[in-house]
């Protein structure tokens, strides 16, 4: 059991087929497990295909449309990594103003690997601290942030992650930042 306990918090996951897998399971165990929600929000409705690294993984069914989410019925947000997943997702004008709504409500986001690619096309990493997978730093660089390479990069409730190596640091301090609730400094 967790440390931190989120009874009664729901936590919205945004991903799209070519997801990470260990990306998207490893935090939303780590959510129920603490006593959250977990809600799978996609582009699409029915199973999304997850990958392990190359290799397809399992398919994961769809909760609801991010074109029908509001960050409103929301605690926190997570965006797990995937080359493919993230890029699809960057261009997704339904995804970046579903995100940039957890910014304007000061609530938790964390993104992991190339989940961060999304917060870019949000608008919401100018001034920040974050990493990712090393392949998005001069990306994130280029929108203003302030990009290192670390385990996990904690900011006024913005979690970021490097890779799937660095997930029990990134649950943890999921964990944390949801527990905290809203913080003033997360912002749009």
């Amino acid at each position: 059991m967790s440390e931190h306990s989120i009874a009664g918090t729901k936590v919205a996951f945004l991903l799209t087929d070519g997801v990470e897998q260990v990306e998207l399971t490893s935090p939303w165990q780590a959510v129920k497990d603490a006593g959250g929600q977990p809600v799978l929000v996609a582009p699409s409705e029915g199973r999304l295909q997850a990958f392990n690294g190359i290799d397809k993984g399992d398919t994961f069914e769809v909760d609801l449309l991010v074109s029908e989410a509001s960050a409103s019925g929301f605690d926190a947000l997570v965006l797990p990594g995937g080359v493919i997943n993230a890029d699809h997702l960057r261009v997704d004008k339904d995804a970046q103003s579903f995100t940039r709504m957890f910014f304007e409500q000061h609530k938790p986001v964390a993104a992991i690997c190339h989940g961060p690619w999304l917060l870019i096309e949000a608008g919401v990493v100018k001034g920040r601290s974050v990493t990712s997978y090393h392949t998005l730093q001069t990306d994130l660089r280029n929108a203003g942030a302030n990009w290192s390479d670390e385990e996990v990069v904690v900011d006024q409730g913005l979690v970021t992650s490097r890779n799937p190596d660095d997930l029990l640091a990134f649950n943890s301090k999921l964990l944390e930042e949801i527990s905290e609730g809203q913080h003033a400094g997360q912002r749009a």
